[in-house]
């Protein structure tokens, strides 16, 4: 178990998850968290990202269930785990979940589950989610066997796919690397699949129950739910002139010189009207930073009205820079009038920005397969207003939400200045893997976006680890115990050098996709650069997250340079040509020290060493 005080500097707890178990049966290994599996991988190659057993409330929360009587058995035939876990309803009902998990060295993984409730219980989605890695297999060639026994010949989606991908699913089978063919088999109910990369996850998930059936709904008192997966390993290699094959990098990682070119983004910063008289403050300090773009935020359906601007024209009175307004336009009236109101409000407190993105208040909410797309005008009526309303400044539409949003309703861009869209990478898992992976799909994201609407000016953020809203239900989760919650509005290792090393693996991520700007935190609040006297005493002060904002905002503007990683989900590198030379920035994405080789760089006084969530910038 890692030092209290250590996790504390790293994740802004002192409560660090526990390692995972290692689960292994000849070549087939599996870590064992929390009573699911990921990480499964066979000869070295990961076959599948995870199989879990989940169960979400209305509000596509992920219960967190208390497990209990844990079994594991290892034999040089495999393994056998089995345990019993219970979730327990709001409104009293009790959910009682039995599972048992076998392996064996001839390459076959089953994970059997059982769900069953003596008082009835209400839920979105109970059972079996299965997570496929995106990397090397994005647009990959698939066998897909639905329900009625036909089979499909197809591929797994290179951009992203706003819908459902697979339907009526019973199983998938890939390839995994030559000679090996993987075939997951889901049984018990009718499964389909998703493309998770909208919402920055990275995977595509297979999951249970169908979307277009109601949600939420109740499952019936004393009937059980059973549901299986079977992975089906096939390697029909001569293993015996084949040595294994690994594609995890171990030892030190080189660090090499790419190609890919480009100019950095600017840096924007997020104003809330609640955050807005701490943001003055905090701007006002010797330290404050110097970002390129103020991104103030309007919502009327919050209670925000004309005085907020005038904060908002204090702000702006001492920011060098540009600034933006983002207005969640209610919808609610006719749209003259509303915008014509915001934008009398807006003069009468003297702020006046240089851009303005709007984005109707429902866009927010996203619409799930099968359901009815709410009351909504024209996209194009609510731009023609706003261009009336705000004359002379530079308009952006998207969505205030996240990609996926953007993906499923594609605005019409003709007559915007740019378009602009968030991601939050808690929204389904909240572990400190899968947060970090989510950096995987970013790149995936921007070429979506680039697909859709070309070279047009494209923002990204605010994309914060916190989630400041939730499309996806009626609230975001409340964190009081600070845990690692999904789509919760605090987060705590926003306090740590996690949030640090997560923003430099960001902006690493999406330097290909040619950034206007980039807002990857507020000032203050629980998505700021520094801690209010809400936070805990230790907390006070800048966060880590501040130096890796700051450096992004002195180097805007400048000139990038690829760097090639030798493992990449480890380690993560570009380099900055400024006026007085050029410096390489390097992040660490683990918490293990990593040992590195960038000799090809010509460093200078590289360390050997990065530390664990390291964020470095160095002089060439």
């Amino acid at each position: 178990m890692m030092d209290a005080d250590l996790a504390f500097r790293l994740y802004g707890t002192r409560r660090s998850e526990p390692a995972p178990r290692i689960l292994s049966a000849g070549k087939l290994t599996a870590q064992l968290a929390g009573g699911n599996l990921r990480a499964i991988r066979y000869d070295g190659v990961e076959v599948l990202r995870a199989i879990s057993y989940l169960v979400r409330d209305r509000d596509w929360g992920t219960y967190d269930p208390a497990v209990s009587d844990i079994a594991i058995t290892e034999t040089e035939a495999g393994f056998v785990v089995a345990y019993t876990a219970h979730c327990h309803g709001p409104d009293g009902t009790l959910l009682d979940i039995s599972t048992e998990i076998e392996g064996t060295a001839e390459g076959r993984l089953t994970f059997k589950g059982l769900a069953q409730s003596g008082t009835g219980f209400e839920t979105n989605r109970c059972g079996f989610c299965i997570l496929h890695p995106i990397v090397g297999v994005a647009g990959a060639p698939v066998t897909v066997e639905h329900v009625n026994g036909t089979v499909e010949d197809t591929e797994l989606p290179g951009l992203i796919e706003p819908w459902q991908p697979f339907k009526d699913m019973r199983a998938i089978t890939h390839t995994a690397l030559a000679g090996v063919s993987v075939e997951c088999r889901m049984e018990g109910d009718t499964f389909e699949m998703e493309d998770q990369r909208n919402w920055s996850d990275a995977s595509y998930k297979t999951y249970v129950r169908p979307l277009a059936l109601p949600w939420p709904y109740r499952i019936p008192a004393n009937e059980p739910v059973t549901q299986q997966i079977t992975l089906t390993i096939i390697d029909s290699r001569n293993t015996s002139a084949n040595p294994p094959v690994s594609t995890i990098e171990t030892g030190t990682i080189r660090l090499t010189p790419g190609t890919a070119t480009g100019t950095m983004p600017a840096v924007g910063l997020l104003i809330t009207p609640e955050e807005a008289k701490a943001s003055l403050a905090a701007l006002q300090q010797p330290d404050a930073l110097k970002a390129q773009d103020l991104l103030f935020h309007f919502d009327p359906t919050a209670g925000h009205g004309q005085p907020v601007f005038n904060d908002f024209a204090e702000i702006a009175a001492i920011h060098v820079g540009t600034t933006t307004l983002e207005i969640a336009v209610p919808c609610q009236r006719g749209l003259d009038e509303e915008l014509q109101e915001i934008a009398a409000w807006m003069r009468a407190g003297g702020f006046a920005p240089n851009a303005i993105m709007v984005c109707p208040s429902v866009d927010r909410q996203s619409t799930p397969p099968g359901s009815r797309w709410p009351d909504c005008p024209p996209l194009a009526d609510v731009y023609a207003a706003a261009a009336k309303a705000f004359p002379g400044l530079r308009l952006g539409g998207g969505m205030l939400s996240y990609f996926t949003e953007l993906n499923r309703k594609q605005v019409p861009g003709e007559n915007l200045a740019f378009i602009s869209h968030c991601t939050n990478p808690i929204v389904h898992a909240a572990d400190d893997v899968s947060v970090m992976q989510t950096l995987e799909a970013l790149p995936f994201i921007t070429r979506s976006v680039r697909a859709i609407y070309g070279n047009k000016s494209y923002r990204i953020g605010p994309s914060t680890i916190p989630m400041r809203q939730n499309p996806y239900g009626s609230r975001t989760m409340d964190n009081p115990d600070r845990g690692r919650i999904p789509m919760a509005n605090r987060d705590p290792r926003h306090n740590g050098q996690f949030a640090a090393a997560f923003a430099a693996g960001y902006v690493t991520s999406v330097l290909d996709a040619g950034l206007e700007t980039l807002t990857l935190s507020a000032l203050t609040g629980p998505f700021g650069l520094y801690a209010g006297t809400h936070e805990p005493v230790e907390e006070g002060g800048n966060r880590p997250l501040y130096a890796v904002v700051n450096g992004l905002a002195d180097v805007a503007g400048q000139r990038w340079q690829a760097v090639t990683s030798s493992d990449p989900a480890k380690v993560l590198a570009f380099t900055v040509k400024t006026e007085t030379g050029r410096t390489v920035w390097i992040v660490n994405l683990t918490p293990e020290e990593q040992s590195l080789d960038a000799t090809q760089l010509n460093v200078r006084s590289l360390p050997r060493k990065l530390a664990p969530f390291g964020a470095t910038c160095i002089a060439l």
